[in-house]
C-alpha cells in the first residue's frame, strides 16, 4: 500500500494493516522456482526422449519428429489428467507443468472432465473447446500472418 493511501486510513486501520502484514504467510519463491524448473525440465526431457524414439525407430528427421512428439506428449498428458496423476504433478511443479504443451493438454481435458455430467455435446464438447478454440484460432491466425510475411519477403527477394 502506498504512503498516500496509508495517510487516508484511520489509526485502527493502519494498525490492522501492520498486523496483517506481520502475519502474512511468506511464499517460498526461490523454492517454487526451482520446483517449476525441475518439473518443466523433466517434461522437456521426456519430450526429447520421445523425439529421439521417433527419429531412431521410425526414421524421422529432427524437423519431422516434432509433430508426433507433441501429439504424444498431449496424449500422455490427457491420460495422466484423466487418472488424476497430472494434477498431483502440477501441485508439485506449479508453472513448470503449465508452460510446456502438456499444460495445454491438461487444460483441455480438465474442462471436458469437469463438465461431463452435462452431456457429451454441450458438456464435454462445448466446454473442451472454450480454451482450445481460442488457442487454435490464434495459433492458426499467427501462422497465416507469418507465412504471408515470409511469402512476401521471398517474392521480393529479401530472403
Amino acid at each position: 500500500m502506498s504512503n498516500k493511501q496509508k495517510k487516508q486510513l484511520t489509526p485502527v486501520q493502519q494498525e490492522y494493516q501492520g498486523i496483517q502484514k506481520h502475519r502474512e504467510t511468506k511464499r517460498p519463491v526461490v523454492k517454487n522456482c526451482i520446483k517449476a524448473f525441475l518439473a518443466g525440465g523433466l517434461i522437456c526431457l521426456i519430450g526429447q526422449l520421445i523425439s529421439a524414439f521417433y527419429i531412431y525407430y521410425f526414421d524421422f528427421t529432427d524437423q519431422t519428429a516434432g509433430n508426433p512428439t507433441v501429439g504424444t506428449l498431449v496424449f500422455i498428458t490427457m491420460l495422466l489428467t484423466g487418472f488424476g496423476v497430472y494434477d498431483r504433478m502440477a501441485q508439485f511443479g506449479g508453472a513448470g507443468t503449465a508452460v510446456p504443451v502438456t499444460g495445454f493438454g491438461n487444460a483441455v481435458i480438465s474442462a471436458a472432465i469437469e463438465h461431463r455430467t452435462e452431456g457429451l455435446v454441450l458438456g464435454v464438447g462445448g466446454n473442451m473447446f472454450k480454451l482450445a478454440g481460442s488457442v487454435i484460432l490464434f495459433g492458426v491466425f499467427s501462422a497465416f500472418i507469418i507465412a504471408l510475411i515470409k511469402t512476401i519477403l521471398i517474392q521480393w527477394g529479401g530472403l
